[in-house]
């Protein structure tokens, strides 16, 4: 196959991370790279490549439809980049990467519905707001303790002095 991808590991990340990129690996041997990463993505709409290598119109692109418990539905878009709106359920598409008539590289993403996006946006916001409020507490405390130690120091200097 083509492309890259990344092994992320779920559990004991460093800090509070939830997810955490291990390494990067060159999809050789199997056509399955895994899952990706959008483009672009936001409350509305996501934005999600193929995998390809220049010249993109080399390869044919093969997007479709993962729906559990359901025949998997093609869908008519053939271009290297599919931009999908959210609905209200979560879907899974893959995008297969053709040459010559054979798979070379395959993809898969979940596109979120919109419920979801914004439960996972204002955790995501919380998590910043968290570390925001640990890093002004350690900036706050390190402040304090500089000024007491340097008056610590000065003081007794300038009663040697005198």
């Amino acid at each position: 196959g083509i492309g890259i991808r990344e092994v992320l590991l779920t559990s004991g990340c460093p800090g509070t991370e939830t997810k955490c990129i291990i390494r990067v690996e060159e999809c050789q041997a199997p056509v399955d790279c895994g899952w990706g990463i959008p483009i672009s993505e936001g409350l509305a709409c996501v934005k999600m490549p193929c995998i390809f290598i220049p010249p993109e119109n080399r390869f044919k692109y093969v997007w479709k439809m993962l729906i559990p418990n359901k025949v998997t539905r093609m869908l008519p878009n053939d271009s290297a980049i599919m931009e999908v709106c959210r609905d209200t359920h979560s879907i899974t598409f893959q995008c297969e990467t053709q040459e010559n008539g054979n798979t070379v590289a395959s993809i898969k993403y979940t596109v979120y519905a919109k419920t979801e996006m914004q439960t996972k946006m204002s955790k995501r916001l919380e998590t910043e707001q968290s570390r925001r409020t640990k890093t002004d507490a350690i900036l706050v405390f390190c402040l304090v303790t500089g000024i007491i130690v340097t008056v610590g120091v000065i003081f007794p200097m300038i009663f040697m002095i005198l």
